[in-house]
């Protein structure tokens, strides 16, 4: 490792051990440049971990990146049925823990390293004559202090797992719910596992509308067959189910759509106590017990509340760069090129335009934010998409344009869009699923085929109400990012 009394830096640090950090690394070693991998935690893939027994909806072929496939093979690793969906601790232990134990990787990889601040040499963020020019530095927080080493670029894939939204409505802390954080829970714990005994014959509440909130929910109805007197309660915000059930066996993910499926039987039978509309302002304890309030003050309070599980999604650390000049969205979080193509109020296909390093950039020349951490609060993040971010930010840092210019990214569609979820007008319905679904598109501007199509005739696309996208290669360039006024870009 280079420290900071070293007269030339190693090419590029990498922030997070994790499956996009990892990934980056193997582009970086295949390219033959210099790496230095920097892990706050002790072992690879913290936040994996942390809900190692989950089953993930996406199969091996999605989860693997092709540079550290290529690394792997060589030591005669083989691939996993590629249709086979394994666990988050499979992921590790099968594919991850191999990665990181490559002779490639191995020495290069510092566990116990946090890294607390990102700057450049000599340059405070309001200093511009020849910054482009310095070096990044790093401070590091290690079990002998804090040290700064020195690196020509930095990718920072410390995601967002560790930082998980409140349960709030305004996205602050609800009242009450840091005196009662004993009884809540961030995430996804081991319900049927080592949490057995916490949620087992008690009154939960899960908050939240992702696949995290229906993960926990399935977990917790599977517990409820087992334990008599365990009675499940589901807060959500909104009052549209359509998004949260998913689109069944139009997604281009089975076990995706199939989790929907599921979550909408138990509710229907009454298994799950729906509370929509829910947007939690407060939590009150009563005697060992929670009674949790909604802002709405027309609706019922949930009282006898045991314990408290938020799945509400995650944030960006955001202070790693605060020295550093970044261009971010005010409200995703991502950068300003990327926001558009994820903002969940306009998107929910589950197919993500193809984007890499330009729409990944910032005006601070060689930093990138991979991983779940470029969707900053977006909660639609795929494996998939951070390798392809890794290989092209990569290809970037190796001066290799045309590479790091012919982004190519194929993900399964949810079978449900922004566009279906309007409310139609009264006495119509709508079909379903209305844009998303249907073969993959080869116009990127497009966000399916049906876009593609009514583009083609020289229209805005399907559902979309500005003029008609101008025409984009596969290879990506967003130098205008589009208005955002669909799901379909």
């Amino acid at each position: 490792m280079v420290d900071s009394t070293s007269p030339s830096a190693f090419t590029a640090a990498v922030v997070g051990a994790g499956p996009i950090g990892l990934a980056a690394a193997a582009h970086l070693v295949r390219r033959g440049l210099g790496v230095e991998v920097f892990e706050a935690g002790s072992g690879i893939a913290a936040h994996l971990q942390s809900y190692s027994h989950v089953r993930l909806f996406s199969p091996w072929r999605y989860n693997v990146d092709s540079a550290a496939r290529a690394l792997l093979e060589g030591t005669g690793w083989a691939m996993p049925d590629p249709e086979g969906l394994p666990t988050a601790g499979e992921l590790v232990e099968r594919y991850l823990g191999p990665l990181a134990a490559h002779s490639a990787l191995q020495p290069h990889i510092h566990f116990g390293y946090r890294v607390l601040d990102i700057s450049r040499v000599g340059f405070d963020k309001l200093k511009t004559a020849g910054r482009e020019h310095a070096d990044f530095v790093l401070q590091v927080q290690t079990a002998e202090g804090v040290k700064e080493v020195r690196a020509q670029a930095v990718i920072d894939a410390s995601g967002t797992w560790g930082q998980p939204n409140p349960m709030g409505i305004h996205g602050l802390f609800a009242l009450g719910e840091l005196a009662a954080q004993e009884h809540i829970a961030y995430g996804m714990p081991d319900i049927l596992g080592s949490g057995r005994s916490s949620y087992a014959g008690r009154s939960v509440m899960v908050v939240g509308a992702g696949h995290s909130a229906a993960g926990n929910l399935l977990a917790l109805a599977a517990l409820a067959q087992d334990e008599p007197g365990t009675r499940v309660h589901w807060a959500v915000r909104g009052k549209d189910l359509r998004k949260i059930f998913g689109g069944g066996s139009a997604d281009g993910l089975p076990a995706r759509g199939a989790l929907g499926t599921r979550l909408r039987d138990l509710v229907e039978r009454g298994l799950i106590v729906l509370h929509q509309g829910f947007g939690v302002q407060a939590i009150e304890r009563d005697g060992g017990r929670m009674t949790v309030r909604a802002i709405d003050p027309t609706l019922a309070p949930v009282e006898g509340v045991d314990e408290i599980i938020v799945a509400a999604g995650s944030r960006p650390d955001l202070s790693l760069a605060r020295e550093l000049r970044t261009r971010l969205d005010p409200w995703i979080e991502s950068t300003e090129a990327l926001a558009d193509l994820i903002d969940p109020n306009l998107h929910s296909c589950g197919t993500v335009r193809p984007h890499g390093h330009k729409e990944l950039a910032h005006p601070e020349p060689g930093f990138f934010a991979i991983g779940a951490k470029s969707y900053g609060r977006a909660p639609n993040f795929l494996m998939a998409t951070g390798y392809e971010q890794a290989r092209s930010v990569v290809a970037a840092i190796a001066g290799d344009w045309v590479a790091a210019d012919q982004v190519q990214l194929d993900l399964p569609q949810t079978g449900v869009c922004s566009v279906d979820l309007s409310e139609p007008p009264t006495g119509q319905t709508y079909a379903a699923p209305g844009c998303c679904g249907g073969p993959v598109v080869q116009d990127t501007s497009a966000c399916c085929a049906l876009d593609e199509a009514e583009k083609a005739k020289g229209s805005g696309g399907c559902g979309c109400t500005s003029a008609a996208a101008p025409t984009a290669s596969k290879a990506v360039s967003l130098q205008v990012a589009p208005a955002k006024t669909s799901c379909c870009g």
